[in-house]
């Protein structure tokens, strides 16, 4: 499965979050949460989704670069450190429209998160709340009702079945799963 952790919200999709500026010429550091290595190309637009304001605000990439393990951005007609420094702790997103088709057996988490899990037999077990993204494969959180949450790993032996139009997926139960 491919990682690629875009949630929804009103149809925006977040595909990084500003932790902070960088220098003085208005580059902010983001920390992405995609793995489209496209969606920061010069020209691209993001969306911010600033607490302070109802609407989005679209940005146009002007430049961006890598360093250590940030992605870093500068936005046209952002040109200082005083435009940018309102954007820290704001998140970038993207429009429905601009999500890219995926490869067969790869999902977007939000086409994940609130499927129901049930297992080979038909018991449902709960919900995917949340997707972990620890290592080599994903984890799926499930609430239970009135259980402690299930962690489920994202592997051939565990999940047989990912419908997303249904929201339903059908794992077989390894041994100590449920412990």
């Amino acid at each position: 499965m491919k990682r690629v952790n875009e949630l929804s919200e009103d149809k925006l999709f977040n595909v990084g979050k500003i932790v902070n500026t960088h220098g003085i010429k208005g580059e902010v550091k983001v920390v992405r949460i995609t793995d489209f290595e496209e969606r920061f190309e010069k020209g691209n637009i993001l969306y911010l989704i600033d607490k302070s304001k109802s609407e989005p605000i679209p940005l146009t990439i002007k430049h961006h670069r890598q360093h250590k393990q940030f992605d870093l951005l500068q936005f046209e007609s952002y040109d200082s450190i005083n435009d940018v420094e309102p954007f820290k702790e704001c998140l970038l997103t993207v429009k429905e429209e601009q999500l890219q088709t995926l490869d067969e057996g790869a999902y977007y988490y939000h086409e994940i998160i609130g499927c129901k899990v049930y297992t080979l037999d038909n018991e449902l077990l709960g919900e995917i709340k949340e997707i972990l993204s620890p290592g080599a494969n994903d984890v799926w959180v499930v609430k239970c009702p009135n259980k402690k949450d299930l962690l489920i790993p994202y592997i051939d032996d565990v999940v047989r079945t990912v419908d997303v139009k249904e929201k339903k997926v059908i794992i077989e139960l390894m041994e100590g799963l449920l412990d």
